[in-house]
Order: structure tokens, then C-alpha cells, then sequence
């Protein structure tokens, strides 16, 4: 029997994930790490103005959320991420292994960062922290993108000290 399909949330995913699934978990995905490294012209940010949101880089590992897509509804799930997460085709969608925290490992479809893409950039924390405090756009501010995505993974058990540097500097904080 094939393995249900899982989408693997590591950003705004986790927090707001917008598509029909029966089931979700913590899971950990290798290869890749969570990094704020694509410019959001739209969502977060415009074109004279951009944020930064979160792709996964090449590299280390990442915890975030597996969710398992309803029976039946997997079409119709794939759709709706690819008319949210391609607008720019800044990522490239792949399907990876994930450790789920039960121990099961299971295929989750996801979204890489392309690094060819134009959007995609590689910063420091101040340069990143300054386009996260400026981004504002269709779907609000990059700082609550940011605040959101902590919150999410505190409430995993999850600390990423970077993406806290980054949310410090951009309020101001540090």
C-alpha cells in the first residue's frame, strides 16, 4: 500500500497551513535547514520595499511539521500549496524523508530554495533583520511572519537562536 501524502511545514505552514490533513506531527527533515532567504515582493514585502521569508537551505537539518493530507482531498491540497508557495517559483517543490517524532518515516512533499532565483539571498543577520523590519505586504508584516513562525516552534519544543537574533535586531531589541 502507498504511503498517504504528508506536506512538511517548516514556516508559515506550521502555523497556518491552509489545506485539508487528518493528522499532524513534529517531524525532521535532513539536508536542508530553515533559513529567511527569499525576498517576498508580495506576501510579506513589494517590489520597492521586500521582506524576507523563510525557504529551506542546502545544508544541516530542520524540525517543523508533517501533516498527513486528508484521503481523497491530496489534489486538491497540491493545488492550493502551489498557488500559495509558486507564485514566483522561488522554491522548488520535493518530496524528502522525514523522521516523524514518533520514530516513522514517512515521504513529505516541501519547498526547497532555489538558489538560482532571483528572490533568493544569502545575508547576514543585520541585512536580514533590515528587510524583516521593512517588509510589509498582502499578507502583512515580515515581523509577524517572523514572531509567528518562533511561536510555532516554541510551542514544538523548538528554539532557533538565529531566527530570534534576526527577530531582535529587526524590533529594535538588540
Amino acid at each position: 500500500m502507498a504511503e498517504r501524502f504528508w506536506v512538511f511545514g517548516y514556516g508559515s505552514l506550521m502555523w497556518r497551513p491552509d489545506f485539508p490533513f487528518d493528522q499532524s506531527a513534529p517531524a525532521r527533515i535532513h539536508g536542508y535547514h530553515r533559513a529567511l532567504c527569499i525576498l517576498s515582493q508580495r506576501y510579506r514585502g513589494t517590489p520597492e520595499k521586500p521582506g524576507l521569508v523563510l525557504g529551506l537551505d542546502r545544508g544541516g537539518s530542520c524540525w517543523g511539521v508533517a501533516f498527513r493530507i486528508a484521503k481523497g482531498r491530496e489534489d486538491e491540497a497540491r493545488q492550493l500549496l502551489i498557488d500559495r508557495e509558486m507564485i514566483t517559483n522561488a522554491y522548488d517543490p520535493r518530496t524528502l524523508p522525514a523522521r516523524l517524532k514518533d520514530g516513522r518515516v514517512v515521504p513529505v512533499w516541501t519547498f526547497i530554495a532555489n538558489p538560482t532565483h532571483p528572490q533568493y539571498r544569502k545575508l547576514d543577520v543585520a541585512k536580514a533583520a533590515k528587510l524583516v523590519a521593512q517588509g510589509q505586504g498582502q499578507t502583512g508584516s515580515a515581523v509577524d511572519y517572523l514572531a509567528s513562525t518562533i511561536g510555532e516552534l516554541e510551542k514544538l519544543g523548538i528554539r532557533d537562536r538565529g531566527l530570534e537574533e534576526i527577530y531582535g535586531k529587526a524590533c529594535g531589541r538588540a
